[in-house]
């Protein structure tokens, strides 16, 4: 048995903070067996997968609240899952513990993971964990869609609508208070951070999948991700003040003359979704969003030159795409 530290062990830590998570599901096999299995609702329904992981220093600071590490590691792949059009099913969770991490930790960690279990419905299916210099979180979630639905990230035709979910720049001005590039007054500041260290999935997506072409995540900032989705094969044109930002962000706009939306429009870690649909469909997608309380913005079309185009200043920016390993 490995020891974590002090009376830390991977048997401690599994049957008294990561059981619980498995809410008792057959397949989990509660976590005695070294595998587990899966069961699909019936024949009409495909299983979906994504992973993603999340590391201390570069997506998070060690004395981040463990709550808002599990809130990061899930939000990272149920926006994935939603992006697909499909539901939650349940995930693995893979931790690798440096020597700091204590029972408290694990407390309000998977204290945190439960409750966002119990709001979007799955469970955790199993894992492993191991010793490290650093904190390191990954997680596959899988999922269930209809076998009919199948969304690509990049399937549309010229003049679709450009739709986005939410609003964007939030969590980004959040990193730059708590890296202290600049500061607001105590509650904005709060309100930002926030925004960072709580991120929310955007579950859309498996409600309008039967009416649109394309869908993605913001993860990598809204402009590096519509790049990807056009795929070199289209462009964009994008209405810079159809661009959703919150009231607050709008405040601090014109407030701070040096802070401008080119500093948010590829932000990254907004978890909104873009959205590519015919205009015939554009109604449907507005009624849908609107009867589940959900922002959603028409920003552009789909045009023939290749390249995102905006009908403003912006257009002779070279913005850069978010790179995880620059």
């Amino acid at each position: 048995m490995k020891l974590i530290k002090n009376n830390l062990s991977e048997k401690l830590i599994i049957n008294k903070y990561f059981k619980k998570l498995n809410f008792k599901k057959k397949g989990t096999f509660d976590f005695e067996n070294d595998g587990a299995y899966l069961e699909l609702r019936n024949e009409n329904y495909k299983l979906t997968v994504t992973t993603d992981s999340i590391s201390e220093d570069i997506d998070f600071f060690s004395n981040d609240d463990p709550k808002s590490i599990a809130q990061k590691i899930t939000t990272v792949n149920l926006s994935d899952i939603f992006a697909m059009g499909a539901l939650p099913h349940s995930y693995l969770l893979n931790l690798h513990l440096p020597n700091y991490i204590n029972e408290n930790w694990l407390k309000s960690f998977s204290h945190q993971l439960k409750k966002i279990q119990y709001k979007y419905g799955f469970y955790l299916l199993g894992g492993d964990l191991s010793k490290s210099n650093k904190l390191i979180v990954s997680s596959t979630f899988f999922g269930f869609i209809k076998k009919k639905i199948k969304i690509y990230q990049n399937k549309f035709n010229l003049n679709d609508d450009i739709l986005i979910t939410g609003t964007i720049g939030e969590s980004k001005m959040g990193l730059e208070i708590l890296k202290k590039k600049f500061s607001l007054n105590p509650n904005l500041n709060q309100y930002f951070i926030s925004k960072y260290l709580y991120p929310n999935p955007c579950n859309l997506g498996p409600l309008i999948s039967g009416h649109i072409n394309s869908m993605k995540d913001i993860s990598d900032g809204l402009i590096g991700d519509l790049t990807d989705m056009l795929n070199n094969k289209y462009g964009a044109l994008i209405n810079v003040n159809k661009i959703p930002l919150s009231v607050k962000t709008k405040k601090i706009l014109n407030v701070k003359n040096n802070y401008r939306i080119d500093n948010l429009i590829n932000a990254g870690d907004d978890y909104g979704l873009i959205i590519i649909s015919s205009q015939k469909n554009r109604n449907k997608i507005f009624s849908i969003a609107n009867s589940n309380n959900v922002k959603i913005t028409l920003i552009g079309k789909i045009i023939s030159e290749k390249g995102i185009h905006f009908d403003s200043h912006l257009d002779n920016k070279n913005f850069k795409k978010f790179d995880h390993f620059s």
